[in-house]
């Protein structure tokens, strides 16, 4: 299915509607706390990576481009569950292609359904512990309705975590079977790698010191420049 056109300004002037057409893609960069930026410090310019990816955009396009890069990262949002904001597969469809013009959505969201799982009966809003294959049916779900929108779908492969609060040599099985399909997939525009991209050359299980934020969860700045630089531009073409 072809994309409608994109529509992104509307003046009303003397009784008429006017409407301005977008000359460059929007993206909607869909995920949890690390799209969302948590790790960064403020600084001069662009910090967290959906920031920085529209500044790369810019300078490529010129001043006068009209891309643009929206952030629909929630901090502790899981793909597979509600809790912190619903679940990514109920909010995909209004947080994500129901933005104005979208043309492209950059998926990274997987980590918080490893991380946060708990035995199945515990108390609280967190429970169970979903497989791999849970995940990954779930991206593909995502996968599917983008695609049936006409939306062109880049998928990030998930960081590493390995000294984070919540990580274990299973949780760590769990991400590497993750990845490995992401890896693997050939039904979207682009697989973005970000894993690596920011692990450790010698531990890649772990960020590498450059890039941590200090919770080995989290990106800092150093590590959302290394996350913008890791997309393709190609694949945001229109």
């Amino acid at each position: 299915m072809k994309s409608l056109p994109r529509l992104v300004a509307a003046v009303l002037l003397g009784g008429w509607l006017l409407l301005a057409q977008a000359a460059g893609p929007v993206i909607v960069a869909f995920g949890d706390s690390i799209t969302e930026g948590a790790g960064t410090q403020a600084g001069s310019g662009a910090v967290r990576f959906p920031d920085r990816l529209a500044e790369r955009l810019r300078a490529q396009q010129g001043a006068g481009a009209a891309s643009q890069v929206l952030n629909a990262g929630i901090s502790g949002n899981r793909l597979l569950a509600d809790g912190v904001g619903p679940k990514g597969i109920d909010r995909f469809a209004n947080d994500a292609l129901a933005r104005p013009g979208v043309t492209h959505v950059l998926i990274l969201i997987g980590i918080n359904d490893i991380g946060f799982s708990m035995p199945e009966g515990a108390p609280g809003p967190i429970r169970g512990q979903p497989d791999a294959k849970q995940i990954t049916d779930g991206l593909r779900l995502l996968i599917d309705q983008a695609r049936a929108r006409g939306v062109k779908v880049l998928l990030g492969t998930l960081l590493p975590f390995e000294g984070a609060s919540y990580w274990d040599k299973e949780k760590e099985a769990r991400r590497d079977a993750v990845n490995r399909w992401i890896r693997n997939r050939r039904d979207v525009a682009a697989v973005v790698d970000f894993d690596a991209a920011l692990r450790s050359p010698s531990e890649p299980r772990r960020l590498s010191p450059a890039y941590d934020s200090g919770d080995h969860l989290h990106p800092g700045n150093a590590g959302h420049a290394a996350m913008a630089d890791a997309i393709d531009l190609r694949a945001l073409r229109r």
